[in-house]
């Protein structure tokens, strides 16, 4: 398969950010733009950013197979990644899990029969102060509940785009990995939205209503024996010989 002209141009105003003989650098934003016009990084994919940037098939299949944002496989309209690690998983991630998979009725890493939906496990989505969130299309939608994450998808289903908690206006899966190849949103509505709520900032609002200030931090605890930063408190040698 032909990559369309636009491609070719918009691939070419990649390279041109950086400078002459760096052209390799551009490797990631146009994994991203290949993957925006075939849904997934393809072998005419790994060949075109090989052939563009003058690398090996190798080099370039090395990076798109280590990078989980690089899909292998045809991605439908959105991609909905549900967080399982640690986190999210003791607030409910796994059970909000288990009933997208049961209402999309697939499980990770695939697509429904209409091809709009992508359901994944991810291992980490990075807003563990919201948990357990979900993404769609790398939108976060935070603290949802089964109940919650239903009514997202069962809004896709249904053609329409609910509001992320936080960031911008939800875009398609190709929309989002043209945004990620470095190309701004064309939409007017296409500008951020919130990006840190209340949990991200706990820990400073505690400190700012106890009164505390960075210049007036306590200084380490030192027990008799140590001499250094960073140590524990646990005897050494020079200690246990003086105390023998």
């Amino acid at each position: 398969m032909a990559f369309s002209p636009e491609t070719h141009a918009a691939a070419a105003e990649i390279i041109a950010r950086y400078p002459a003989g760096r052209s390799r650098s551009a490797l990631l934003p146009l994994l991203h733009l290949v993957q925006a016009e075939q849904g997934c990084v393809t072998t005419e994919g790994v060949s075109f950013c090989a052939d563009t940037l003058g690398l090996t098939q190798a080099e370039v299949g090395a990076v798109a197979t280590f990078y989980t944002m690089y899909k292998r496989r045809p991605v439908g309209d959105y991609l909905v990644s549900v967080c399982t690690n640690l986190s999210c998983a003791l607030l409910g991630g796994d059970e909000v899990y288990a009933r997208v998979a049961e209402r999309l009725g697939i499980g990770h890493d695939e697509t429904t029969p209409d091809g709009s939906i992508t359901l994944e496990h991810a291992e980490c989505l990075a807003a563990c102060d919201y948990a357990p969130v979900m993404t769609v299309n790398y939108e976060f939608y935070d603290q949802v509940d089964p109940d919650a994450a239903q009514a997202i998808v069962e809004g896709l289903q249904a053609g329409e785009r609910p509001a992320p908690t936080r960031g911008g206006p939800l875009c398609s899966f190709a929309e989002t990995s043209r945004q990620l190849a470095g190309f701004a949103d064309p939409r007017p509505e296409g500008v951020a939205g919130p990006g840190v709520g209340e949990p991200s900032v706990a820990g400073l609002l505690l400190a700012e209503t106890a009164g505390w200030r960075a210049d007036q931090a306590p200084a380490p605890f030192v027990t008799a024996g140590q001499t250094g930063a960073g140590q524990t408190g646990a005897p050494t040698a020079s200690t246990e010989r003086k105390g023998s």
